[in-house]
């Protein structure tokens, strides 16, 4: 496993969760990083996405607002700051580093973390 991430849990509506995902220098040196999500039977999808030097930021529509990410370089490491949780924000979250095309928002990345679960429970 390439990253590592952690945070995941069970939390009530309305409650907070932060997730954080490390790495390593080769895994995050020069790359854009991202959160996506998997629910059950369905696709992964685009969460958000902060470029290396951290001035660009997009976020998916669903998530504005109520999620945060922020990165530290000096620590190989990023993070997801979740508020506002919802019952549709249920998923398998995973963090990747190094999109392989200009569009943050495809699921095309060179590393993964393993995955952490996220349940909201209404």
């Amino acid at each position: 496993v390439q990253l590592q991430a952690s945070g995941g849990g069970l939390v009530q509506a309305g409650g907070s969760l932060r997730l954080s995902c490390a790495g390593s220098e080769r895994t995050f040196i020069s790359y854009a990083v991202g959160w996506f999500r998997q629910a059950p039977g369905k696709e992964r999808e685009f969460v958000a996405a902060i470029s290396w030097g951290g001035s660009n930021i997009d976020y998916a529509d669903s998530v504005k607002g109520r999620f945060t990410i922020s990165r530290d370089n000096a620590r190989n490491a990023m993070s997801l700051q979740m508020n506002g949780l919802k019952p549709e924000d249920t998923a398998v979250y995973y963090c990747a580093t190094g999109p392989r095309g200009s569009d943050w928002r495809s699921p095309e990345y060179y590393y993964w973390g393993q995955g952490t679960q996220v349940t909201v429970s209404s």
